[in-house]
């Protein structure tokens, strides 16, 4: 499903694409207003100051960024993944919903998520194992080397776990920013566990994996 940037695919325990559809518009609309009165909002690439007055996705879109030490924007994908994450869970027991790599998870089930490193040789050849009982949890990945995102690194992979999944998105972009050689991934795996609310970090630059915090390695099949 597609609605310009938003690149959503959906799991749960029904069709709920319509649904899907509905809430994603709902919340790019939200922030798409709000970008008309602040455009600030969209070109800034530092954190902005909270705004009581506005819509719910953008305050936590604020406070993720906030966070991380990036740009409010830098959390779009893994906001939106969220909020129609969220949007869903009264009509299903089970949903995953991913946004251009960014990826929601609320389940009664363990899942593999895959993860995918561009020219690296580790790339399809790793995964996480994500138990039931640590959703609703989110999952994202910035790359310096896939893909159409802002990054200011050279890192084949940076994947965060969080139980935001807009704090995800923001703190896989800060660190994927630092990571210019592999002599970097120290340091990313360092300012990835300073940042509050982050349990985990993967990093994967050429053929270097380097792994801390709640991050279990899965076989891919």
């Amino acid at each position: 499903m597609k609605i310009s940037e938003t690149d959503l695919y959906v799991l749960a325990d029904s069709d709920l694409k319509t649904l899907a559809l509905e809430s994603a518009h709902q919340f790019r609309s939200q922030i798409e207003e709000y970008i008309r009165i602040h455009p600030e909002f969209r070109t800034s690439l530092v954190p902005l100051l909270n705004d009581p007055l506005a819509p719910p996705v953008v305050r936590e879109m604020i406070a993720a960024s906030g966070a991380a030490g990036v740009g409010p924007m830098a959390t779009v994908a893994g906001a939106i993944a969220e909020q129609v994450g969220r949007a869903l869970l009264p009509h299903t027991s089970n949903v995953v919903v991913e946004n251009g790599g960014d990826i929601y998870l609320n389940t009664k089930e363990n899942i593999t998520v895959g993860i995918f490193a561009g020219p690296s040789s580790l790339s399809g050849r790793i995964a996480l194992r994500i138990s039931a009982a640590e959703t609703p949890v989110g999952v994202c990945t910035s790359s310096g080397t896939v893909g159409h995102s802002l990054s200011f690194g050279t890192a084949d992979a940076v994947c965060i776990k969080s139980k935001s999944t807009a704090l995800a998105d923001a703190a896989a972009t800060a660190v994927g920013n630092l990571i210019r050689t592999r002599a970097d991934v120290g340091k990313g795996i360092a300012r990835a566990m300073s940042i509050e609310g982050v349990l985990g970090v993967l990093i994967v630059a050429g053929d270097t994996l380097a792994v801390q915090g709640a991050m279990e390695l899965a076989e891919t099949r």
